[in-house]
């Protein structure tokens, strides 16, 4: 007998838990809300629950340091699977809305889909007040608990449904490819998943590169030991250590897995030029299909 596994996302009715629904599909795995990221990381790190699902890069907004930096600051929490899932962000209102939007005083949103649809706010609701709060499922239940007319609010379909929301405009992101990563964090390995129509999965490795001492040209020489192998590096970023001004570590991805023996000599190479690599996660990626529309 297999124990259900449970997963913490933030929630309900959030990007996070839509997107984890759809990696999830034909399981039968619990997904279990709460309101703030950092709850969401406390219910695993505690036991509450088996894994947590954050995002951790948009499209357009680039990443997202906070939950990157957790996840670093956590050896509890390695990646064990990640996946791309697009975001559609919809205007909403309560059911007596008249529908004139320059009646609207106030947003209520997360300020990432504040960021995601600037366009759309500065042409139609350049006079409303945005308010940011905890996450856009938050934005819906705040409308309904405040049971303000001249205030809307911004996210996705699902909050819509669950608070009785009517939508006035769907999917106003300013880009149609607007795709957000997700990561699945937790101390166990995860078997397979197949996602209704998710393309792979593809290996992936996150490695953590400290350098021990800050000299001309270390980071090249860092890069190298990936570059002469032909291992490519889909994501780096310099976060700062907190330990001293000017000292950074880099965050790296690389398309392989640990099974994959360049990588290990690349990982020997680099240790042996005295920068210490932690192993964040070697799991499989899967990807959301594009359409032609999309892709434009």
């Amino acid at each position: 007998m297999t124990t259900k596994r449970s997963v913490a996302v933030l929630g309900p009715s959030t990007y996070s838990e839509e997107a984890a629904a759809w990696l999830l599909e034909g399981t039968d795995w619990e997904i279990v809300s709460f309101r703030t990221i950092a709850e969401v990381f406390e219910a695993t790190l505690s036991g509450r629950t088996d894994y947590s699902v954050v995002p951790v890069e948009n499209t357009f907004e680039g990443s997202v340091s906070l939950h990157i930096d957790v996840l670093v600051s956590e050896p509890d929490l390695p990646i064990q699977t990640e996946w791309v899932y697009p975001i559609h962000v919809n205007l909403m209102a309560l059911p007596s809305f008249d529908g004139d939007l320059k009646s609207v005083r106030r947003v209520l949103s997360h300020q990432v889909a504040f960021a995601q649809c600037r366009k759309f706010l500065a042409a139609h609701l350049p006079h409303a007040e945005l308010e940011a709060v905890d996450s856009t499922a938050e934005g819906a239940r705040l409308l309904v608990e405040r049971g303000d007319p001249y205030t809307v609010s911004i996210g996705p379909a699902t909050a819509a449904a669950r608070y009785g929301l009517k939508i006035l405009a769907a999917a106003i992101q300013d880009h149609k490819n607007n795709y957000t990563r997700f990561i699945l964090a937790g101390k166990e390995r995860v078997p397979r998943l197949s996602p209704k129509d998710g393309l792979g999965p593809f290996p992936k490795t996150t490695l953590l590169l400290m350098p021990g001492v800050d000299t001309p040209g270390g980071l090249h020489q860092l890069l190298s030991a990936f570059a002469w192998r032909r291992l490519n590096l889909t994501k780096i970023e310099s976060r700062p250590t907190k330990r001293k001004l000017g000292t950074y570590y880099f965050y790296v991805d690389v398309e392989a897995s640990m099974e994959d023996a360049l990588l290990r000599f690349a990982i020997e190479e680099i240790r042996a030029v005295g920068c210490e690599v932690r192993v964040l996660g070697s799991y499989p990626s899967y990807g959301y299909p594009m359409n032609a529309e999309e892709e434009a």
